[in-house]
């Protein structure tokens, strides 16, 4: 019952284990709020029904069978690990080591242990040949550089796509043909508040000294992106890229001090970069 109760337990505490590492793999944006409260009354109940189990075992005859299973296995775990029965320990006692009745024994280092060391030699050997030698895979070195020189290429794309555009990362434009292209969708779309010259109508004059929402290509990148909505004023996120939005706000800022024809009154704060 011993052998059986010890291999069902380590049985049902690697199953466990390996359950419970699968369903905490994942981060915790993966599942529902309460998903780590149903995996842990799952897991308690799997340990109830183990007990069960176990109680259900230890009143059931041994068949003949187990019983030679349980004995092959046990012949197999002596190759393993070549420990030496409790009766036999005087024989491997170390009599001068007692430390405050502690006592040594001199065991011989399991095979699997050993096994196990030569595997690594011999993983040694083989990566020095593989890697080394005859160069057939690249190093960790070779590797990076190569993740590096992808990344950088992915890098440049989403700059060129304008992705990496924000009202943190925005910068002012003053090359002609992004304000050209700036004043056109100022044209096709913002005239109708702010007049084609930038004197206000609905909207706010955008060539003198105040701004209601502060100056500057970042204040009005975001204005532009996020609108103000209470005050009529759109949110273009959804209808222009920050490619276009950089352009527009550049050539907004690009009107001041210039001189429209009929100047709305000011409004806001004065702005000074």
């Amino acid at each position: 019952m011993k052998n059986m109760l010890n291999s069902f337990s380590i049985k049902v505490l690697f199953a466990a284990l390996s359950l419970s590492g699968y369903l905490f793999a994942a981060g915790e944006a993966d599942y529902p709020e309460n998903y780590y409260d149903k995996v842990a009354i799952f897991l308690v109940a799997v340990i109830i029904l183990a007990f069960l189990a176990l109680a259900y075992f230890e009143g059931r005859q041994k068949p003949a069978a187990e019983k030679k299973k349980s004995v092959l296995w046990e012949k197999i775990k002596q190759y393993l690990t070549r420990s030496t029965p409790i009766e036999k320990e005087n024989e491997i006692l170390l009599v001068d080591h007692n430390y405050d009745g502690i006592r040594e024994l001199d065991n011989r280092i399991p095979p699997w242990f050993s096994g196990l060391f030569y595997v690594t030699i011999l993983f040694s050997v083989w990566y020095m040949i593989y890697y080394h030698v005859v160069d057939a895979g690249p190093l960790q070195e070779q590797e990076y550089a190569e993740e590096v020189r992808i990344a950088e290429i992915k890098k440049a794309e989403l700059v060129k796509s304008g992705a990496l555009i924000n009202e943190e990362t925005v910068t002012l434009l003053t090359d002609v043909a992004d304000l050209n292209e700036g004043k056109e969708i100022f044209t096709k779309n913002c005239v109708a508040c702010h007049a084609a010259d930038g004197g206000g109508l609905v909207g706010p004059n955008l060539t003198d000294d105040y701004w209601i929402h502060g100056g500057g290509i970042k204040n009005v990148f975001k204005v532009i992106k996020y609108g103000v909505t209470n005050k009529g004023m759109l949110a273009w996120q959804n209808q222009l890229n920050p490619k276009q939005m950089q352009a527009v706000a550049s050539y907004v800022i690009s009107l001041h001090g210039t001189k429209p024809a009929n100047p709305k009154a000011p409004e806001g704060d004065i702005w000074k970069e």
